[in-house]
């Protein structure tokens, strides 16, 4: 048995489980700033748009992000001038597969809009190995890139 992804793609039962989360919806209050900002952070991580949905003048556009060959596990969706960040406490990290990448996220990150929540670096307080960087994107997303394995 096997569950699909909202673009077709099959995942088995088991991979979907330890995953936890099937898939994160951000709102967005500009569908093509979040999109650009989106397509720079996560591709320093390996992450690809998976489908898109950017018909102009439609008030559902959407962008759903995960592995390459993959479903979603990100999509962030148009919700125009009414769209809001969660509250506090609320953040998204992403795997990065290394610590140039987590590096790279947030160059990218900062040169796309973003905004330094915290440079690439160790955060001992969270384990010896917990190596992350922190940014927030144009609409007040906080996320976070992290590697969390010793060298």
């Amino acid at each position: 048995m096997a569950f699909r992804f909202r673009n077709g793609a099959a995942a088995p039962l088991d991979q979907e489980l330890r995953n936890m989360l099937h898939h994160v919806s951000l709102g967005v209050a500009d569908i093509e700033r979040a999109a650009r900002f989106y397509d720079a952070v996560l591709g320093a991580l390996g992450y690809v748009r998976v489908w898109e949905d950017l018909s102009p003048g439609d008030d559902d556009q959407a962008v759903g992000y995960g592995l390459p060959g993959g479903g979603d596990k990100l999509a962030i969706e148009l919700r125009g001038a009414g769209a809001r960040a969660p509250g506090p406490g609320f953040h998204l990290a992403f795997a990065a597969p290394s610590r140039d990448a987590v590096a790279a996220f947030h160059a990218a990150a900062l040169q796309h809009g973003g905004r330094s929540n915290g440079a690439a670096g160790l955060r001992p307080d969270y384990g010896p190995d917990y190596y992350a960087a922190f940014v927030v994107d144009a609409d007040g997303h906080h996320i976070e890139a992290v590697i969390n394995r010793a060298l």
